[in-house]
């Protein structure tokens, strides 16, 4: 019924050994366990650098190049999100600035 090689099992039993000890490894201690407060301070950035990460690949490339013109919906429509934010600091509306030009520049002309 199954086919499983032992390279396979040896490998899923391996996984779930290292899951069980690297989740399972701050519990070994009785002490409270704190980071410094210099990795404190870094992991405040970590969600916006990788929303940028993210977000910035799409906004700047198209099939894996850069974008080589400025008539691009993208553009566009990271210009009106950047200036709502700059203007409510609203995430939401962020999104709904960029999106209101993206999508008629996009689909109505074709851009």
């Amino acid at each position: 019924m199954f086919d499983i090689d032992l390279h396979t099992l040896l490998t899923i039993v391996a996984l779930g050994v290292i899951s069980v000890l690297t989740r399972g490894f701050f519990f070994l201690s009785n002490r409270p366990w704190t980071l410094p407060n210099w990795a404190q301070r870094g992991l405040q950035y970590a969600p916006i650098a990788a929303l940028a990460a993210v977000v910035a690949p799409e906004v700047v490339m198209t099939q894996g190049a850069l974008i080589t013109t400025v008539w691009d919906a993208r553009i566009f429509a990271t210009i009106a999100g950047l200036a709502w934010f700059a203007w409510q600091r609203s995430v939401l509306g962020t999104i709904v600035a960029g999106m209101a030009v993206y999508l008629p520049l996009h689909i109505g002309l074709g851009w």
